[in-house]
């Protein structure tokens, strides 16, 4: 099990901080790329063109704002799920940008997951689907938050 996180922009590497360990504590393994769509193509068919030759489960996390390529270049030519997050700096980017996230041609699936947790625990319920272990770890988490609404 592997998530890759592509970020569009090297700027995006404060938004994706902290997801390595978040992955690392449930055991799935991910990395962290910078690999634009628009300004890098080439590498981004690349990263995908070998990921869809390998055994392995994988994931994808998109990150990228403004006209967001990145997630549906990646969608379009993965054999892997595909969630964006995109990164909005304010309400008002929020806004004039989700579109780009949102919208996609046909046969594009990119699922959109706007809260960065949310996009963790979105990989690890995909990952469980196969692996008991995560399953059953996902299951006290849920427990856990659970029981702090008895207090």
């Amino acid at each position: 099990m592997k998530v890759v996180i592509l970020l569009g922009s090297e700027s995006d590497q404060e938004f994706v901080k902290g997801f390595p360990s978040e992955f690392e504590s449930y055991g799935v393994d991910s990395e962290i790329i910078v690999a634009s769509a628009h300004k890098v193509p080439e590498k981004v068919f690349d990263i995908v063109s070998k990921n869809n030759e390998s055994a392995e489960d994988i994931v994808y996390i998109t990150v990228a704002g403004r006209s967001n390529g990145l997630s549906g270049v990646t969608a379009a030519n993965s054999i892997h799920p595909v969630i964006a997050c995109p990164p909005f700096q304010t309400k008002e980017d929020f806004i004039i940008n989700i579109n780009s996230t949102l919208v996609m041609p046909s046969d594009t699936p990119v699922m959109t997951v706007l809260d960065r947790q949310n996009v963790i625990m979105a990989v690890l319920r995909i990952f469980a689907l196969k692996d008991h272990k995560l399953k059953d770890d996902l299951r006290k988490r849920i427990k856990e938050i659970k029981k702090s609404f008895d207090k």
